[in-house]
Order: structure tokens, then sequence, then C-alpha cells
């Protein structure tokens, strides 16, 4: 069976609900190997055994911060780390972030810093319902305050992605509220964020729209700087981070992206492994541009989203308006080294950020083992994002 052929039977089988079987099919073709005629309306034969990936971390944490000082490119061989191997989950899982169950939750310790407040909270609208947590830092007493609204990985939650980022204790740090939306089981097997289904992919309704209400809701609950509200993730959750910022783009002031890919690189199954596989894209979204500033984190040794996703992500941004572009070069004392791409606009203001991580596989970068998808070799994923966004404001909105 040639590969467009693979590719409509594979669409077919998804349109019937038959995700085991379509994923088996792409994951075959992926790997370069043959797929069986279809026959009966389903692929003859057994369904192929579907591999996880292996996670690239390390649980050793790095306390130092990292060298911003260029560096030569080394030709030594990159060092070899232990795999995380996990068991395998269904097969709609790998349209994003995949890892171990954790034994036990993170520590209340580990989420938030004592004396400060992780609330949970609910929206609702006519595309369903959602849960979030919300930090409030300790300072709070009724003044503006920025809001950070972070979209968590497959199989993750509120709690699990708060421990692995820490942004509750840098938000504590800088005075910031952060709210964590919840994607249920009963919405994605996985808890995955439905990035590339075209009705979640659309402002006013499917998921944009009950993100865009919780960010709006603690917006009318507290005293929120309306300029100066942001949208994050991870994996699925960066995907959908992308989103937000090309169908909110009055709402987010800046938009963070690690291991995710561009709005509108995918409209079905196929499409999203395609494009989580080898890097793809809307031609039409990337020619409009980015519609917020935008800060990207991606390994170069991602195999669950491939590294061209995040420069893509970049493309669009350099596409939207006359820019420069620096490149720096660093490491990360014992850690990954980075090449870090500044994208500035005619005013000198960074319009886009990103980080390439020699070395780092599908995991947060700079992350604490306390969670999971963690990668504590760093650069910090946490700290740079949030001095990235309180360096941006929404602009006045016309009318």
């Amino acid at each position: 069976m040639l590969n467009h052929d693979i590719v409509r039977e594979a669409t077919r089988l998804t349109r019937a609900g038959q995700l085991v079987e379509a994923t088996a099919l792409l994951q075959r073709m992926l790997r370069g190997e043959s797929a069986p005629e279809p026959s009966g309306g389903t692929a003859r034969g057994a369904p192929a055994r579907l591999e996880p990936p292996t996670i690239d971390v390390k649980a050793n944490v790095v306390e130092e911060r990292e060298s911003r000082q260029p560096t030569q490119t080394s030709t030594a061989p990159p060092r070899r780390k232990s795999p995380a191997r996990f068991d395998g989950m269904k097969a709609f899982s790998g349209l994003g972030l995949r890892g171990p169950i954790r034994r036990a939750p993170p520590s209340t310790s580990d989420i938030a810093p004592k004396g400060t407040r992780f609330i949970e909270g609910t929206f609702s609208n006519a595309a369903g319902s959602r849960t979030y947590k919300l930090f409030i830092p300790s300072r709070y007493q009724g003044q503006p305050l920025p809001l950070v609204v972070m979209l968590h990985g497959c199989t993750q939650s509120p709690d699990d992605f708060a421990a692995g980022t820490r942004m509750n204790f840098l938000a504590e740090e800088q005075n910031c509220f952060v709210a964590y939306p919840e994607q249920p089981s009963g919405a994605n097997q996985a808890k995955c964020w439905n990035w590339f289904r075209p009705g979640d992919q659309q402002r006013g309704g499917g998921e944009p729209s009950l993100i865009a209400g919780i960010t709006r809701q603690i917006m009318q609950d507290h005293v929120i700087d309306p300029k100066r509200v942001y949208v994050a993730g991870l994996s699925a959750g960066g995907a959908t981070a992308a989103i937000m910022g090309t169908t909110y783009a009055d709402l987010y002031a800046a938009v963070g992206i690690h291991s995710g890919l561009v709005c509108g690189a995918a409209s079905d199954l196929p499409s999203a492994f395609m494009a989580m596989r080898q890097g793809g894209g809307s031609e039409a979204v990337a020619e409009a541009g980015s519609p917020v500033p935008t800060i990207v984190f991606h390994g170069d040794r991602d195999t669950t989203v491939h590294p061209d996703n995040g420069g893509r992500i970049l493309e669009q941004s350099a596409k939207a308006t006359s820019q420069t572009t620096k490149v720096l070069r660093g490491r990360v004392p014992d850690g990954h080294a980075y090449t870090r791409t500044i994208v500035t606009d005619w005013s000198g203001r960074a319009i886009s950020e990103h980080w390439n991580i020699h070395g780092a596989g599908h995991a947060w970068s700079g992350g604490s083992p306390a969670g999971s998808y963690t990668d504590s070799e760093g650069p910090d994923a946490t700290k740079e994002m949030l001095r990235f966004f309180l360096e941006h404001s929404l602009p006045p909105q016309p009318g």
C-alpha cells in the first residue's frame, strides 16, 4: 500500500471510530514498513504493536544558572543517558505527551510555597465544563496582578504540572497569579487537549472557548491586570497555547510553547501524526503571522514532537513584521547546550524567542523531578518564559 493510500485508509478508519487501527497504520508508514491492504472495512490482521517512545530525561537537579556566553560547538559525541521507559497506553495518547503514571501525587510543598493559596474552580459554557486550579501569591492585596494560564500535557494534572514546572514558586517571587485548566479523561482518554480537531481550533467554541472562559472568570473574580495575561503549555498543551494565541489575540499578551506545534498544524488524526513525526503546519496560518509575542522551547532530540515544529513557530513570527534576528549560544553548567534565537521588531521589542536545547528530549526544560516529564539539565524554561511574559503587555485594542 502506497503512503497516500495509507493516509486515506487511516482517515477512513478514524472516521469510523477505529483509532487503534488508524494509529497502527500511520506508525507503520512512518517507520517505513509496508501496510496490509484493507479488507472487510478494516485493515487485514491485527494492528501493529504500538511501541511507546523513550523520554530523554535525567533526575539530577542542576542548581547553577545557565551561562549565556557563546560557546564553541562541541564535536564530542553526546553523553548517553539512561532512558525512562513506561507501559504503553491507548493509541490515542500518541497525540501528545506520554509517560509513566506516578506512584504518588506530588507533595504540597512541591506544588506551591508556604503562605500561598492554590484553590479549585470550575467553569462551564455551551462547550462543556472544565475544572482548574488557581495559584494566588501571598502578597496579593487587591492590586492588579499578571495572570499566567498553564496548559498541561497528556496524562498530566494541574498539581503534577505545577510541581514539574515550579511555575508557582517563580510566580510568588514575581507576584503573579497562575491558572491550570484541567483536561478530563472524558474529553480525551489520555487527558490530551484536542489541538488537532478543527472544532477545537476556533474562537468562540470547543476547548478554546473553555480556556478563554476560565481566563475571563478569574479576571472577574480577582483583580487581574487585563494587559498582562499570558498562556503557556507543554506538548499537546503547547499546541493548544498556540491556538489560544491565534484565536484570542485580544486576551493574551504573550504565548509560551514548550515541545508543541504551530496553530493549524493538523486537522485530523492522520495529519496530527504526520505533523508530530515529521513537522508540519498550515500554510494559510503560517502566512498570517504570529498573533502575539511567542517564546518557544524544544529539544533537538525530541522523538515525540519533531523539533522542526519549534522552528515553524519561529518562522511564523518572523513573517509577522519587519524584524532583526540575533543568535546566542550557551550551556548550562553540567547540563545542556542551547541555541537561543531572538527576533525583534523595528522598535527593538522581542516578538519571538526560540530556545533549541541540544540533546534534550520531550520534557520540560529545567523542571523539577517532583513532576512528570521534566529534564532538570536546563535551561530553566519556567524562569525564561515568565521573564519573557512580563516584558510584554497587551497593546491598546482598536475601538
